[in-house]
């Protein structure tokens, strides 16, 4: 299967409160990814924090995960950072480090033009032969790709697939029908938005990253599984049982979500860098409920 293809699980990266990343933390949580079969690993994506870590500890992550996966699971590691020559350095550090591809998102203070992007991309791409993905995610970004720049950067080499956010308007099924449509359908086009997920994979996205898979792998991976099987009716009940999962998601932002599932599962007892508080006892025990729904449902299925 191709690297950004299926389902791509996207963990938390446990570090202490001064930012020091906690390896044998890493290396316990994507072990058990690994272990559930997810097709990769999404190191240092949003859920990973990326954004809170400086060069050295983003290191000391990717060389913790490849020691543990490496050879085993495929590991694509986020790159995102404010200046394009970070962000080379990163891609070369990742690459020295053994990962297997790159997700890079345009972060940005002063906003970015199209053009800028373009240009932010292209320079990354060229000192690295790492695939890499195309982080649509305006959501933190607030940078929105235009149809036009993604069919420019389908044509950089090693450039190979986007990860879209949930549609602003319109059917997931629309959207990726024009983008398939375009020179944009030269990239595997995969989908983040954990509750468009059902949506996304019945309308035959390429791949789904998830933020669920990096805490509850087995579950995401039934629903690819179903979905690839065209059976809409087991997607749909999944649907519907994390709808409660989902709601909190969109409430709260799927991070602050994240490391309570984890806490709650015993599979971290880390917490997210400040400024970023954790949730409240109440909203943690509604995290604890839905967790519940969806062993549930596994456990039924």
């Amino acid at each position: 299967m191709s690297l950004f293809k299926g389902l791509s699980a996207f963990p938390i990266t446990p570090a202490n409160e001064h930012g020091v990343v906690e390896t044998t933390g890493v290396m316990h949580l994507t072990a058990y990814l690994s272990s559930s079969g997810v097709d990769s690993i999404g190191l240092l994506g949003s859920t990973g924090t990326y954004a809170y870590l400086n060069r050295t500890e983003r290191c000391r992550a990717v060389r913790a995960a490849v020691k543990t996966v490496g050879g085993k699971t495929p590991l694509i590691v986020g790159i995102g950072t404010l200046r394009t020559d970070d962000a080379q350095n990163l891609a070369r550090d990742a690459e020295a480090e053994g990962a297997d591809g790159l997700l890079m998102a345009p972060v940005s203070y002063t906003s970015l033009t199209q053009e800028e992007v373009y240009q932010h991309y292209k320079a990354v791409a060229e000192v690295t032969s790492l695939p890499l993905c195309i982080y649509n995610n305006p959501s933190t970004t607030h940078f929105r790709f235009s149809r036009e720049l993604l069919e420019l950067l389908a044509d950089v080499p090693n450039i190979t697939a986007v990860k879209m956010p949930a549609p602003a308007e319109g059917a997931v099924l629309q959207e990726l029908t024009e983008l398939r449509d375009s020179s944009v359908g030269k990239l595997a086009i995969g989908y983040s938005g954990d509750w468009i997920a059902a949506e996304a994979l019945l309308a035959g996205c390429d791949g789904w990253f998830s933020v669920l898979a990096g805490f509850l792998p087995k579950l995401a991976k039934a629903i690819v599984a179903a979905a690839y099987e065209g059976d809409a009716h087991t997607v749909n009940r999944y649907q519907q049982a994390l709808e409660p999962m989902w709601a909190l998601f969109r409430e709260f932002g799927s991070l602050r979500v994240a490391y309570t599932a984890v806490n709650l599962l015993g599979l971290s007892s880390a917490q997210p860098p400040r400024p970023v508080l954790p949730l409240t006892p109440e909203n943690q025990q509604r995290v604890g409920i839905a967790l519940k729904a969806c062993n549930e449902i596994q456990d039924a299925s």
